[in-house]
């Protein structure tokens, strides 16, 4: 499965929202599997949106034909965009499914490793951090992707922010030391996104 992640900043609110709406075009596309998205809850006007592909060519086969046609009714709404490829690479919790109906919440974290440390981080992230994400109460599921250059997604969906940050609040800095974290990771960015239930495709 390949995961796209589009962050941009929204300049027309109204008519962003009203574009992102035209995505439901996507259904009847061969390959693609769900988008979802919303707001970052710490950076006012920004948005995030994840789609989901069974494979690269059906990806490629899209943009190359209906992309253009459906992304037009936005031209104009946004600046400053950041699209990134992942390749998925396993669960986080069990069962990923590219849906968004039941999640209020999504974690997106971006992790570039140094090289020689890209198989300990992902050995860290199978042995140490699932099992804590997947037995926190209010983790729904997750997923866990690579692109080239030893670049890493770790993208979690929540029931809702009060059980995230429980979570992070509970969990994260005891984790983050047993993991390594800090020999492995040489820069780490992500947000928290509020999904909007009018994007979900």
């Amino acid at each position: 499965m390949l995961v796209k992640w589009i962050r941009c900043t929204v300049v027309d609110r109204r008519g962003f929202e009203r574009g992102q709406r035209k995505w439901a075009g996507l259904l009847g596309e061969p390959g693609f599997r769900g988008q979802g998205g919303g707001w970052s809850r710490g950076r006012p006007g920004v948005a995030h949106i994840f789609s989901f592909w069974e494979s690269r060519s059906f990806y490629d086969s899209f943009m190359a034909r209906s992309h253009d046609r459906l992304a037009a009714s936005q031209s104009g709404t946004f600046k400053d965009t950041q699209v990134k490829l992942f390749d998925y690479r396993f669960d986080v919790k069990t069962g990923f499914e590219p849906r968004f109906t039941d999640a209020d919440l999504v974690r997106v974290a971006l992790c570039r490793v140094h090289e020689e440390r890209a198989e300990h981080f992902t050995l860290m992230q199978e042995k140490v951090w699932n099992p804590a994400m997947a037995g926190s109460p209010g983790m729904i599921r997750g997923l866990f992707g690579e692109a080239p250059g030893h670049e890493f997604l770790v993208l979690s969906m929540w029931r809702s922010a009060a059980e995230h940050g429980k979570y992070r609040a509970e969990r994260v800095e005891r984790l983050a030391l047993r993991a390594q974290i800090e020999a492995d990771v040489a820069a780490l960015s992500g947000d928290i996104v509020a999904l909007e239930p009018t994007w979900i495709v």
